[in-house]
This record gives C-alpha cells, sequence and structure tokens, in this order.
C-alpha cells in the first residue's frame, strides 16, 4: 500500500487478496484507530503474487526490511545490532565484532544489543580461549610474537608455539562456549591439567588451572532452569501506548546463558498477537542461530507456516507453543517481568535525553540571541592532508539528535592546494545550489521537496574561526541566504562561538548543556569528514600508472603486477616480456610501453 508520494507504508500478504483488500474500505468495519489513519492515507496498491504461502512469507519479511512500512510493526534499528564473528573459513580463525552477517564460512553469534556489552564478553572470553586478533599472515615461522603472547591472551601461532589443530581445537570450544556448551570443554581441560602434572609439566597445568578457574567465574552466571536438553527461546514482551520492549531469554543445554531486548516501532495500536507475530519473523531472518523451540507468551496467527520457515533455516524441526501451566510458564512471566523493568528504565532514560536536549537548544537560542530554538542544526567541516585528498562533511542534529541519513559529504574539486576558507566555500556553494535545484524540483507538478538538501537550517555551524566564518558568509550572501540562516564559527582551541559583525566571540558556560551539544556536532562532523579522507585518500595511494593505460583494468594490472613484481620493472622489460603475460596481447604491450 501507497500514499500520495508513492512510499510504501504497508505490506501484507492474504490466501484470498481480494476479501483482505476489501475488508480494508468496508463502510461497515470498525478498524482500529491505526488502520483508520493507514486506510485514510492509501492512495495506490502494488501485489505480487506467489505460489506458496511460505514464499508469501518470506516475501512480506523481506519488503518490510527494505521499505520499513510506517504502519508494519518492525525491529528499532535492526541494521544496526552487533554480532560475534569467528572466521572459521581461515586456517588460524581470528575473532571479531561485526554488525553484517555474510555467507562467507564464518560463523555468528547474536545479534546482541550493546556492542559494549559484546566487547566485555570478548575480553573475559579472551582470558580462557586466547584467540589472535592480528593481521599477520601466519607461517608459524616469525621470529617474535607479540606482547598479546607475553600477557597471555594469545596462544602466538605465529612462532609456531601451538600448529593448527591446535589452535582450531580452541577456537571450536570457543564456539561451542558461546552456544552455552561448557561442561565438555572443562572435562577436557581438567583431564589435561592432570595429565601434565603427572609428567611434571606444572608450568602448563597453572595455565589449564587459570582458565578452568576463568571458566568457573563465567559458568557460574548462568542458571540452570530446566532439566530438559532442549534449546529454547524464550520470548515476552511490555508495552505502554507509545513502545513496546520485547525480551528474549537464551536456553541452552537447560541453563540461561544469556538475554536481550528490542524494541518494536509502529507498536501502537497493535494487536498483541500481531506484535509477536512480527518480532519473530523480522528477529529470525538475522538471528545467527535458531533454537529448537520458541516458548511465546501468546499464539500467533501463521503459527504453522512460522515454523515451517524457521525449520528450513534451521534445517530441523522448530517447535513453537505457549506454555499454560508448570516451568515454562513461570519463564515465560519471567521474561515479560525483565521487559516491563527494561521499558520503564528505558522511557526514564529517554525522557531524561529528551529534556537535555530541550535544554541545549533552550540555551543555545539565548546565547546566540535567535529567534527560535535552532530545531535543525548543520555544521560543516574540512579535512585534508597537506592540500591532498581534500573532503568537506556536512552533518545535520534534529531536535538535538544525529540524523545521519541526512549527513553529507563532499570531495572538494576546484581547490588546489592547502586552502580550508576556498574548500569550505566551495562545499557551501555546492550544498546551496543543491538546495535551490531542490526546491525548483519540488515546485513542479508532481515533484516533492528532497529532505536532504531541500530542508533549510536554522543554525549553520563552520568548524573554524573568523577565517572560515567570512567564506561561509560570503557564500550565504550569494545566494540571499545572509538573512535567512543564522551563522556561527566554532573555534577549535578555546569552543569560541564566533558571529557575523560582531568582534567579540560567544563562549559558552563550561557545563551547560549547549556547549556540549555543540562539541557533539563539531565532532561528528570531524569524524564525518575525516572518514571521507581517509577514504579517498587510501584510494589513491591505490593508484597506478597503470590505470591510465588504456586496455588496462583491474585483471590486467594484477597480472602485470605478479609477474614482474612492480612498475619499475615492467618499465625495464621489453616488449616481448610484457606480451608472454596472460591476457597481454603485443599491440597492448607497445602501449604500455610507450604509455611508461
Amino acid at each position: 500500500m501507497k500514499n500520495d508520494a508513492g512510499e510504501v507504508i504497508y505490506v501484507g500478504k492474504a490466501i484470498n487478496l481480494r476479501s483482505r483488500v476489501r475488508s480494508y474500505f468496508q463502510p461497515s468495519a470498525k478498524h482500529s484507530a491505526r488502520v483508520t489513519e493507514l486506510v485514510s492515507n492509501i492512495e495506490d496498491l502494488e501485489w505480487i503474487v506467489v505460489s506458496t504461502e511460505l514464499e508469501a512469507l518470506i516475501l512480506e519479511m523481506n519488503l518490510i526490511k527494505r521499505y520499513r512500512p510506517r504502519y508494519n510493526v518492525r525491529l528499532k534499528d535492526d541494521k544496526r545490532y552487533p554480532y560475534i564473528r569467528i572466521q572459521w573459513a581461515d586456517p588460524f580463525p581470528k575473532v571479531t565484532v561485526t554488525r553484517r552477517m555474510v555467507k562467507d564460512g564464518s560463523r555468528y553469534f547474536g545479534p546482541y544489543t550493546s556492542a559494549w556489552a559484546v566487547h566485555q564478553t570478548l575480553d573475559a572470553l579472551r582470558k580462557i580461549f586466547p584467540y589472535r586478533t592480528c593481521d599477520r599472515v601466519i607461517t608459524g615461522e616469525d621470529h617474535r610474537a607479540c606482547l598479546y603472547y607475553d600477557i597471555k591472551l594469545c596462544l602466538a601461532p605465529c612462532i609456531g608455539r601451538v600448529n593448527q589443530q591446535q589452535y582450531r581445537a580452541m577456537i571450536k570450544d570457543l564456539c561451542r562456549f558461546l552456544q552455552g556448551d561448557s561442561d565438555p570443554i572443562v572435562g577436557r581441560l581438567t583431564a589435561e591439567m592432570k595429565k601434565a602434572s603427572e609428567v611434571l609439566e606444572y608450568e602448563k597445568a597453572a595455565v589449564l588451572r587459570d582458565q578452568l578457574a576463568a571458566i568457573e567465574v563465567v559458568v557460574e552466571s548462568r542458571r540452570v532452569i530446566s532439566h530438559e536438553r532442549i534449546d529454547s527461546d524464550v520470548i515476552a514482551f511490555a508495552r505502554d501506548q507509545d513502545s513496546a520492549c520485547v525480551q528474549v531469554f537464551f536456553i541452552r543445554s537447560g541453563k540461561l546463558i544469556g538475554r536481550e531486548y528490542f524494541i518494536l516501532e509502529g507498536a501502537q495500536a497493535a494487536e498483541d498477537q500481531e506484535l509477536m507475530e512480527a518480532f519473530v519473523k523480522q528477529f529470525y531472518t538475522q538471528a545467527a542461530s535458531i533454537p529448537q523451540r520458541l516458548l511465546l507468551p501468546v499464539d500467533i496467527e501463521e503459527g504453522k507456516i512460522v515454523e515451517a520457515w524457521l525449520g528450513q533455516e534451521r534445517g530441523g524441526r522448530v517447535e513453537i507453543r505457549v506454555p499454560r501451566r508448570g516451568v515454562k510458564k513461570e519463564l515465560v512471566a519471567m521474561a515479560a517481568e525483565n521487559a516491563a523493568e527494561t521499558l520503564t528504565s528505558l522511557k526514564v532514560r529517554w525522557e531524561a535525553d529528551h529534556q537535555k536536549h530541550v535544554t541545549a537548544l533552550a540555551e543555545l537560542q539565548q546565547a546566540l540571541n535567535l529567534p527560535e530554538p535552532p530545531l535543525r542544526i548543520e555544521c560543516y567541516d574540512i579535512s585534508n592532508l597537506q592540500g591532498t585528498a581534500a573532503a568537506g562533511s556536512m552533518v545535520v542534529f534534529e531536535r538535538g539528535v544525529a540524523n545521519k541519513a541526512a549527513y553529507r559529504h563532499f570531495s572538494i574539486k576546484s581547490v588546489q592546494g592547502q586552502d580550508d576558507f576556498a574548500s569550505m566555500a566551495e562545499v557551501l556553494q555546492r550544498r546551496f545550489n543543491r538546495w535551490k535545484l531542490a526546491v525548483e524540483k519540488a515546485s513542479s507538478p508532481g515533484g516533492k521537496l528532497d529532505k536532504g538538501f531541500g530542508l533549510l537550517p536554522d543554525l549553520l555551524i563552520v568548524d573554524g574561526g573568523k577565517g572560515q566564518l567570512s567564506s561561509a558568509l560570503e557564500v550565504l550572501k550569494d545566494y540571499e541566504l545572509d538573512n535567512r540562516i543564522p551563522l556561527a564559527g566554532l573555534a577549535k582551541q578555546h569552543e569560541e562561538l564566533f558571529l557575523p559583525g560582531k568582534p567579540d566571540p560567544v563562549i559558552l558556560p563550561r557545563q551547560s548543556q549547549a556547549l556540549f551539544l555543540v562539541q557533539r556536532i563539531r565532532d561528528e562532523a570531524h569524524r564525518f569528514a575525516i572518514n571521507h579522507h581517509r577514504s579517498r585518500r587510501s584510494k589513491q595511494a591505490a593508484k597506478s600508472k597503470l590505470d591510465e593505460i588504456p586496455g588496462i583494468g583491474p585483471k590486467r594490472k594484477k597480472a602485470l603486477l605478479k609477474t614482474f613484481g612492480s612498475l619499475q620493472y615492467i618499465l625495464m622489460a621489453n616488449e616481448a616480456e610484457i606480451a608472454a603475460v596472460e591476457g597481454i596481447s603485443t599491440a597492448l604491450a607497445k602501449t604500455i610501453k610507450s604509455h611508461l
């Protein structure tokens, strides 16, 4: 279902599409406020016919993830959850944290809601399973190991202290431990410790003893809550008028090994059944593993189809149950209680953050003598290295919160050498030229406003002092915006705000929320500019004279460098030697020689 701007506002499915769609438009239908609002915004319908209910389910999930429709219940920030990644396809696997699951032979654990908690977990586990984190090519013949070996946080396969088989056995234990299966690991380490002690290898026995002690500390936090060996996820939720929080307990081999909470968007006025079904479908499209059983607080409408899909994803049967009594029901109740506690604490935090933003904007309005609080603030920064790979950034904060979807970066094109003032002028000229084009497009029939460049800021900040401020002011005058957009320059050294036409800077109080907000905005602009600058610099560094030769693409370039080793040796070779390289003809060899 689409609105008048052509945006997808709802995705649904039905066996009988005619009946389903008609039900929305029946005059006598008693819809909820949410569905009534949805219907009032529908301008167009588009449908896709598939062969089975399972195909429809999978397509629906993919479309919701792609379009994030306003009237569907959806996981908040579902692309940003961190995972623990074990690069199992490598001979000596590394353990890292990632936010993307890729089918590259790696093993993933998650998703988790807190990157900080993931790193804390890995810091603890590394003392038990000292995996490598370096980018070395492991041959076992390096002369020296790094510091991590000396502080017992790496087994040093680089110098041959362990072989590939031993190292992978340790990583396999780590995988089992993350899955909640610690008993076999404890048994094996205990046996190895006793054996080492019996043959008088006391140093090795001491290391194993310390590993067992560290495992015991972690395992003690895992509660045994069931004598069943079935892996289960217990899911429950709490909600109020505005928000919904889902809590998931991960039970493996009868032990509670962890829990996570997730916030749902678009849950207002959604039925409990719809909310639960939406979470299950969206969560398990990105979960690293699927257990044998899900315990839910309410039945879901398409339980059998969802079971079939989960079974297909897991490669084995998955059961969805709503327990009516006993331990399983108590577990669901405990998850619901935790969800309610989490939602309460989150709302307190959200309210405190909101109040800070309101205070910061009010303080900024007063300090800069603005007519209204600056709800949309844009900040610009320039980054370069002695004039090379110069890049500019535009970051946007709305109501005191970063709107990363509106961030833009610029590659400086017209400025030679290191000239931050001219670079700032170029960035702002391009930004406001895009604004003019956006306004013209929006005013044409059927046009809509670009919410990136089409909106003007309530406050424009340039990172720098009076020089950058003057450059920015000239650009605003060129576009006749100097009386519409308040402008300030933020000096780095003392964090003073310079205003056009005023000799003395505005100094915000050291502990004010306004200063904290301005610092956050400035740091974001700086970070975003540096990232783009580094990206440009690395691309330039990777360029070669070979890239300038007609007929030389990545494959031929790689073949030439693999054969000769460097550009210098290619230059020293004759045409016949160059033509002997796979993919290089005699004519191309002649072209290469003449260009070099």
